[in-house]
């Protein structure tokens, strides 16, 4: 006789699905995985530009601001000496704009949105002429915290 093969047997079906299970129970806490390497990822950023805008603006002698919001870091430079404002984006050592992304990261704190101005003389303060120093931390989803001391200048 002539039988067609027509569809899966019942023992193939299952040989599938127990496989698909086993795919998926390796699979999903990866997931997760890749969820915290991405966090600790924009800390290890958002930590580097905060460094990297104290250490230019000690070495520049000029005001430079940092602004730290939940998806991105964002540096400016002062144009002069003695300037209370910061004026163009500070340029990254490759000549382009210095910001850091990440994907809606940073949670809150008292200095997420704040923008940080880091003066010459190594202080961090919540204003260009610097009178109200900035101390507070950020938070970076499933990170320890940002934290800043601006009389200082000590960012950790």
């Amino acid at each position: 006789m002539n039988r067609r093969a027509q569809g899966f047997t019942v023992v193939e079906l299952i040989t599938v699905m127990v496989l698909v299970g086993i795919l998926a129970a390796l699979a999903i806490p990866r997931i997760g995985q890749i969820d915290a390497f991405t966090s600790s990822a924009y800390r290890s950023e958002v930590l580097s530009a905060l460094h990297h805008a104290q250490k230019s603006a000690v070495s520049h002698r000029r005001l430079v601001c940092a602004t730290v919001n939940a998806k991105a870091v964002q540096l400016n430079i002062a144009s002069n000496f003695g300037d209370q404002a910061c004026g163009p984006k500070y340029p990254s050592p490759d000549g382009s704009d210095y910001a850091a992304h990440g994907s809606e990261k940073a949670e809150n704190g008292a200095l997420v949105g704040v923008p940080l101005y880091f003066h010459p003389s190594g202080e961090i303060t919540t204003d260009g002429a610097g009178t109200l120093f900035a101390s507070g931390i950020i938070k970076i989803s499933g990170q320890s915290d940002i934290s800043i001391d601006g009389s200082t200048g000590h960012v950790e």
